[in-house]
């Protein structure tokens, strides 16, 4: 049996010019964050004693004979990517809900990827790691996805993400003094909105709009150095931050028509009226969790407008995806763990 562990991610400025549609030629960055909500896989090889060959539980049950017969497509293509060939369980726990916009999907594909290199015997490094991840759900799964997601799954921690249009991607963590990192931490407020959606669905209109919409997403960049400046300043005074929250919400909202909605509105506009400095919706849009920038003496009255809303309190991550139960099965010339 093998688990990895793998964060979900915030990301704060920048999104839309992850997507290789936008940074291979104009270039990208974004500024976020891994969060301490995770993504479990447990992994072992399948006994022989089953007439099935895969069993995959997540939201649903899946037995299979054949690779081509698994319908979960992250899984379909990691194994084949890996080139599976011995029978396998695969079980996925989450701490967040799938398509809540905090990178739960390339969370699940990191994870899985890390458990089948360690089935193997075999370590992978954090950029490795995010590469396949990338090739797996853009050239495999086809999904509209971009590439940051996989990056904070991988590697965790407080970081920018340069996308060059070279196709190269640079991490460079955000450095800060202890006591300030701390401070930063606890100015923010997660809630649930309670819609699920499809993230790949709502991103293709955005992908579709990008020649469109090439002065927002220009301005959605700029605000990672911006944002980044008040990080590093060496203060403990992160109100600007919180401000350029605001600036990149309205900035997002003009690039599809679905990433907001009535109810969306509704609740930026009653945290904005209780305190909240600034804020966004996390991910594509549409649904999903909402973030919110407040300064702590504000918190009570923000959770009390909001009190119809599931508050998530969280934290940084810093560790990305790992390893935290390896007890593998060993191989045989039969391809499973069993007889001789």
């Amino acid at each position: 049996m093998i688990i990895s562990r793998t964060p979900h991610r915030i990301s704060f400025f920048g999104g839309g010019t992850d997507y290789p549609q936008w940074y291979m030629e104009n270039s990208g960055k974004v500024l976020g964050v891994a969060i301490d909500k995770y993504c479990y896989i447990s992994c072992r090889v399948l006994p022989p004693f089953f007439k099935h060959r895969y069993r995959i539980a997540y939201s649903r049950l899946e037995t299979a004979n054949e690779m081509h017969e698994i319908e979960h497509p992250s899984v379909k293509e990691t194994l084949r990517h890996m080139k599976v060939s011995h029978g396998l369980e695969i079980h996925h726990d989450g701490d967040i809900p799938a398509r809540s916009g905090m990178g739960s999907s390339s969370a699940f594909t990191v994870g899985l990827l890390k458990n089948l290199h360690a089935l193997e015997g075999k370590i992978i490094s954090k950029t490795e790691l995010f590469k396949e991840a990338i090739h797996i759900e853009q050239n495999l799964i086809k999904e509209n996805v971009g590439s940051q997601d996989q990056v904070w799954a991988a590697c965790g921690g407080l970081n920018t993400i340069e996308f060059m249009q070279n196709g190269e991607i640079i991490v460079e963590p955000v450095i800060m003094p202890e006591k300030n990192l701390r401070s930063f931490e606890g100015k923010f407020m997660l809630f649930f909105t309670g819609i699920s959606r499809f993230a790949s669905e709502i991103a293709k209109e955005q992908i579709q709009n990008t020649p469109k919409k090439k002065d927002e997403l220009k301005q959605m960049k700029s605000l990672v150095n911006e944002a980044h400046k008040v990080l590093t300043s060496g203060g403990d005074d992160f109100t600007g931050f919180g401000e350029m929250l605001n600036e990149t919400w309205r900035l997002k909202r003009r690039l599809s028509t679905k990433i907001s909605n009535d109810e969306i509105d509704a609740m930026y506009d009653a945290a904005l009226k209780n305190g909240a400095i600034g804020g966004k919706l996390l991910g594509a849009g549409g649904g999903g969790f909402i973030l919110f920038y407040v300064e702590p003496y504000d918190r009570a009255r923000v959770k009390e407008a909001l009190k119809n809303y599931l508050h998530i309190p969280f934290k940084f991550d810093f560790t990305g995806s790992e390893i935290i139960v390896y007890k593998p099965e060993h191989l045989n010339g039969n391809g499973n763990g069993y007889g001789a």
